[in-house]
């Protein structure tokens, strides 16, 4: 629940993926959109791992585990969302606008800093108030994500038994995730902006290119998590929730 707060309160920034890394912007062309490259939210950051964990929470606890922080994290989320809007409203003291820029400082340092962020209260507007349709569109895309998460991986593990953990989970999440990346993108700039549909997939396919490729690279964690919880569980209770988790999803 903390990544997601954490990657919902983060992911109004856009960052670019190559230059983050020294890297010059790839150009891509898709579905008849040029120029395209990996500008992402950062909340992809976080993302990957809370449905790395929803796959160990589905392992030992089943759908009504996952279900459960589901709606939970929907609910904190749309809670502190419902706190910056009112925040954002409240009338600010008359000196905290200009609180950032340093009196003591030049005025060449002063003008530099005002240059940048010139009122600190329209700074902790743009941030904090999203739009609804962003908000809409990412809180729906979890969820669908998530519930396609579980049913995904127990239909996996119910062909596979207990063999391939690596492909009940990654491949729940590579399923879940290309669902969640176009569903938040139609929800937020599609219905709520007026995007065309084309340039919804093409952002929507760049941005699961890189989803794809860290579940791939988080896989190792999801046997990592496996060790830890079953070493500190023993193999009789890690059997035995794995077992009840199976059977509350059938």
């Amino acid at each position: 629940m903390a990544n997601a707060l954490t990657a919902e309160f983060i992911g109004v920034k856009i960052f670019s993926l190559e230059r983050s890394l020294g890297l010059l912007p790839v150009d891509l062309a898709l579905f008849g959109t040029e120029g395209l490259s990996f500008n992402l939210s950062a909340g992809v950051l976080l993302w990957p791992v809370v449905f790395v964990m929803t796959d160990v929470i589905n392992e030992y606890y089943g759908q009504k585990g996952v279900r459960l922080l589901s709606f939970l994290t929907v609910g904190l989320i749309s809670y502190a969302f419902v706190v910056f809007f009112f925040g954002i409203r409240l009338v600010p003291a008359d000196f905290w606008p200009t609180s950032h820029i340093p009196t003591d400082a030049s005025e060449l340092a002063q003008e530099e800093i005002r240059s940048k962020v010139g009122n600190y209260d329209y700074a902790f507007r743009l941030v904090f108030g999203q739009g609804l349709w962003i908000i809409i569109g990412s809180l729906v895309a979890f969820l669908i994500g998530q519930f396609l998460d579980v049913i995904v991986f127990h239909r996996i593990k119910e062909w596979s038994g207990e063999h391939m953990v690596w492909l009940r989970a990654t491949g729940s999440t590579l399923i879940s995730q290309f669902v969640d990346s176009f569903v938040v993108l139609f929800i937020a700039f599609y219905i709520g902006a007026g995007w065309s549909i084309t340039l919804v997939l093409a952002i929507g396919l760049v941005n699961y290119s890189y989803k794809f490729l860290m579940a791939v690279l988080l896989t190792p964690l999801i046997y990592l998590a496996h060790y830890l919880i079953d070493s500190y569980l023993g193999e009789e209770m890690a059997n035995r929730l794995k077992e009840e988790a199976a059977r509350s999803t059938l």
